[in-house]
């Protein structure tokens, strides 16, 4: 196709069929996907609902139970994980240690 060749009309057309492929790529590759991960759950004799039920419950997991207590205020504690909450920060900026807040 030689573009130099067109109009301004049919460049016009062409962008836009451009723009709507560009638009529409990532919708058809994702339903090509799913439609190969169907058929390969399928194949093993599973739905694909079935697996992705399986691997959502798979991921869950209890909650933290707290390593660390604010002596000032035990209703403040902490996991551990995360981000330092600011009682821990202050507290280790006076001198504490990370083990003098262990419950």
């Amino acid at each position: 196709m030689n573009i130099d060749s067109l109009s301004l009309k049919e460049l016009k057309d062409l962008q836009s069929q451009v723009a709507k492929a560009i638009a529409t790529y990532e919708d058809r590759k994702r339903k090509e996907a799913l439609a190969a991960l169907e058929e390969s759950a399928r194949q093993h004799g599973f739905s694909l609902s079935e697996l992705m039920s399986v691997a959502a419950t798979s991921r869950t997991r209890k909650p933290a139970q707290a390593k660390y207590g604010n002596p000032e205020n035990p209703s403040e504690t902490w996991t551990g994980r995360g981000r330092k909450p600011r009682w821990v920060e202050s507290a280790l900026k006076s001198g504490k240690s990370i083990d003098d807040l262990l419950i």
